[in-house]
């Protein structure tokens, strides 16, 4: 949205480079990543809803588009018209979910553009069917903390009741991939992490209670299909939908349906989703196909194993989470990289040696220490290639190096980290209560 800035963003800019009076870097990384988000991808429509374009790429992905509105509800809870425009944000996405719940990203219109001619089920309004349980979640996630931040009940309407069968209804088929499914996923003429093997279906996975996923939050295909941190998020935004079938639409069935689904998923990470590791102890593997079969690693985008506090699926001191993050953290695993600037995750979606300013957001909110906290700040400030925005992935050695850019999701995780270090963090969000 071109032209002024609405006050009550204004005011916590302001409040933020007061805060680091004496550093005028992080002033001028926080007023121009805290803005980028509204000055450049959003776009209200007719309807009163809201489309938001993830930046460089002018498609409206689920994922992206709530974690680029998020810091914003700390506007939300004082100014109307932020609010109006985050509910717009909502209401856009629980209807492109009633419109295909295995869609990942969406056109403004119905106009028939697409990133590429995929063989799956396509309408003209979607950009891309990759499908991705956070994609699911974020929605909920966002509608949840909404109701939190400003008291407002009128996004759970019927487009969003509508939305959320349709979710559970998903998250079940899929505890079933290979017997109740019809979604099927295949690009020609690509790399092997844009498409599903087996005729489009993916390996092959058993039966664990946790829900499938054909692709990652960083659009790159599952090496096997129950993805654990994906998962987490599910049992987390089941319970907070669960959490607003009680106490906003007095709904037993619901409050049961998402309840119960939320505990089969779990019982299901806690039973096939660890691994005893020779050196950190019990860890959380990154995925698993019930076979016993493990892919041990953490990818840059979120969810991650790295964000699992931040997601709300186990406290920053939890030692399983402490021994997994002290894995991840390490060249154990194969996205991890350190050089002479900087360490921290990367992302098979990206070169080697590239790190992500999403993950270090991550690492630097779900620290335990604050000279953790400090030192990941202190990484920002020196990885920004002198543009005082953040991008997807930087070279660890050469940081004007870097993909993207114009990628607001990394404007906005910036932007809550520098917050976050401020004590200000969006109501009713995991990290709030830690």
């Amino acid at each position: 949205m071109q032209g002024q800035l609405p006050i009550s963003m204004k005011n916590l800019i302001e409040e933020v480079k007061t805060t680091f009076s004496g550093d005028q870097k992080a002033q001028e990384l926080f007023e121009n990543c805290f803005s980028n988000t509204y000055e450049t991808t959003i776009r209200p429509q007719e309807d009163g809803t809201t489309f938001v374009i993830t930046g460089d790429i002018p498609a409206m992905w689920l994922r992206d588009s709530a974690a680029q509105v998020r810091p914003y509800l700390m506007l939300a809870e004082h100014d109307g018209q932020m609010a109006d425009l985050i509910e717009g944000v909502i209401q856009k996405q629980f209807s492109f979910i009633n419109h295909d719940p295995y869609a990942n990203a969406f056109n403004e219109e119905a106009n028939g553009n697409r990133y590429h001619d995929d063989n799956t089920e396509m309408t003209p309004l979607l950009w891309e069917r990759k499908y991705e349980i956070d994609s699911l979640c974020y929605p909920v996630q966002l509608g949840f903390l909404f109701w939190k931040s400003t008291g407002r009940t009128s996004h759970f309407n019927e487009t969003f009741r509508n939305a959320v069968d349709l979710i559970i209804e998903t998250f079940k088929t899929e505890q079933n991939h290979a017997e109740d499914s019809t979604y099927h996923f295949e690009r020609d003429n690509c790399p092997p992490q844009d498409t599903l093997s087996h005729n489009g279906k993916g390996a092959p996975v058993s039966y664990t209670g946790m829900t499938w996923s054909g692709f990652r939050p960083s659009d790159d295909a599952c090496k096997y299909g129950y993805l654990i941190p994906a998962n987490m998020f599910a049992v987390v935004s089941l319970k907070q939908l669960a959490e607003v079938a009680e106490e906003v639409l007095e709904d037993i069935s619901l409050v049961k349906a998402a309840s119960d689904l939320a505990e089969e998923i779990h019982q299901g990470i806690q039973k096939h989703g660890k691994v005893e590791h020779p050196e950190y102890g019990t860890i959380y593997a990154y995925e698993t196909d019930g076979f016993g079969n493990y892919n041990l690693m953490d990818d840059a985008n979120v969810p991650s194993l790295l964000s699992l506090p931040y997601l709300g699926y186990c406290d920053v001191d939890d030692p399983i989470y402490q021994n997994t993050r002290n894995f991840i953290l390490s060249e154990e695993n194969p996205y991890y990289f350190q050089g002479k600037v900087a360490k921290g995750i990367g992302s098979p979606h990206t070169p080697e040696h590239y790190i992500w300013h999403i993950a270090l957001a991550i690492q630097g909110m779900t620290a335990a220490s604050t000279d953790e906290k400090d030192e990941i700040f202190e990484l920002f400030k020196k990885t920004d290639a002198a543009t005082n925005f953040m991008h997807e992935g930087f070279h660890v050695d050469e940081p004007e190096k870097f993909t993207r850019p114009w990628f607001s999701w990394a404007n906005s995780m910036f932007s809550e980290f520098l917050l976050s270090k401020c004590n200000r963090y969006v109501k009713g969000s995991p990290l709030e209560k830690q």
